[in-house]
């Protein structure tokens, strides 16, 4: 039993980090209530966790799941319209409805899902956190964390965007081409936010599941919107970075960053379907910071791969981003980009603008930058401090055993 029970915690798991943000669209896709799919949906995968071990896994889970949160999600509606008066009835019995005559068909309506979510009756600032909530799965904290905000605050952005979705009956459909670039950003922005946890995870069995959905979407919404430069700029982003997954790790499994990898483990197919992108994205109008940063990784894989010095140029692009984002990241890599230019002291002077921002207080990035350009000045003891924080707050060991090493010198 102990045996089986694994297996089929094992396939549950495999389902969630590969079926979840198909399995929600669906859902509220019917109702428009996304909380509600969600606690269907979680209570689909507590009952299949009891149930499963008994009976065996399905042949198809993703169909049992479906059904179970379906029957879930009824129940839910039809208590809640049994408090309701009459006049409202007909429209809860059509939701119920469509339900039930979705037995044998799963769409895929995730595309559909984002856009709603990036509706502009949603607060801009929720759109790409409810998306990465909705279709991805990541809890409020790690939601909260990529885009530098407490857990409470995001939290509570989420819950009401929800709200705002099932009161105001937001549509979910792919919207009319002229009405798609302004949600455009959101949908982008959640899905390179999806795969920058995905390649933070290094580790983690679920950040596979993760870089494939987030490939898979830059391709469809780059099929979707061929003339448009930006999702061109994403997914060529995405694929200059992704080439680089192999070497990242050393023969014991150690973290190699950048300078260290062993180019010759790069994916050369992946760096030539970006830079494919990117001379289409830089041929279809203005140029916007996916674009940017793809140019930036085509710089780091230029100097790499065939030895040119092209260190100015990357500083000149990180002033590009940091003027049209404002970010404080974009301040981080360009003081990194500026310490490789001009030196140390440049680029902790680069660095100093952002020292006192909250944002990056507890951003990783931001400790492990500081220190190492606090050891290339010669300031050990400084350096010692910082390198110690970001070793706190790093989330993968290999990582964390690189910085204690840092810290040993």
């Amino acid at each position: 039993m102990g045996g089986e029970a694994s297996e089929a915690a094992k396939a549950a798991e495999r389902v969630a980090r590969e079926s979840y943000g198909r399995l929600i669209a669906f859902l509220a896709a019917r109702t428009r209530d996304v909380a509600a799919a969600e606690d269907a949906l979680a209570e689909a995968f507590v009952a299949a966790l009891r149930v499963w071990p008994l009976e065996g896994v399905p042949g198809n889970p993703d169909a049992w799941l479906l059904t179970v949160a379906r029957r879930r999600h009824i129940d839910a509606v039809r208590q809640w319209q049994s408090r309701r008066v009459a006049d409202e009835q007909p429209a809860l019995v059509n939701h119920v409805s469509a339900l039930e005559d979705a037995l044998d068909d799963i769409p895929d309506q995730r595309l559909a899902l984002m856009f709603a979510c990036a509706h502009p009756a949603i607060e801009r600032a929720t759109h790409a956190p409810l998306i990465l909530q909705t279709l991805f799965g990541l809890s409020a904290a790690e939601i909260a964390a990529a885009f530098l905000v407490s857990p409470a605050t995001m939290s509570q952005r989420l819950v009401r965007a929800k709200t705002r979705i099932k009161d105001t009956g937001i549509p979910f459909h792919i919207p009319d081409r002229e009405q798609l670039p302004e949600r455009l950003d959101a949908v982008l922005e959640a899905i390179y936010a999806a795969y920058s946890k995905a390649w933070s995870e290094i580790g983690e069995v679920a950040s596979a599941a993760l870089v494939g959905e987030a490939i898979w979407l830059g391709r469809l919404i780059v099929s979707l919107l061929p003339e448009e430069p930006e999702p061109k700029g994403l997914l060529a982003l995405i694929l200059y970075t992704e080439a680089r997954r192999s070497a990242r790790r050393g023969p014991r499994d150690e973290y190699l960053p950048l300078e260290k990898q062993d180019v010759t483990l790069w994916d050369e197919a992946l760096i030539r379907a970006a830079e494919t992108l990117l001379r289409e994205a830089s041929a279809g109008g203005a140029t916007g910071r996916y674009q940017i940063e793809a140019a930036i990784q085509s710089a780091h894989s230029a100097r790499r791969l065939i030895g040119i010095d092209n260190r100015a140029a990357v500083v000149a692009l990180y002033d590009h981003l940091l003027a049209l984002t404002g970010s404080p990241v974009a301040a981080l890599n360009r003081a990194a980009a500026v310490s490789e230019l001009e030196g140390p002291a440049a680029g902790l002077a680069a660095l100093e603008p952002i020292a006192g921002d909250r944002r990056v207080a507890d951003y990783q990035p931001y400790w492990a930058t500081r220190g190492h350009l606090l050891a290339l000045a010669g300031r050990k003891e400084e350096a010692r401090a910082a390198f110690t924080v970001a070793v706190g707050l790093s989330t993968d060991s290999a990582v964390r055993n690189y910085l204690r090493s840092l810290i040993a010198h």
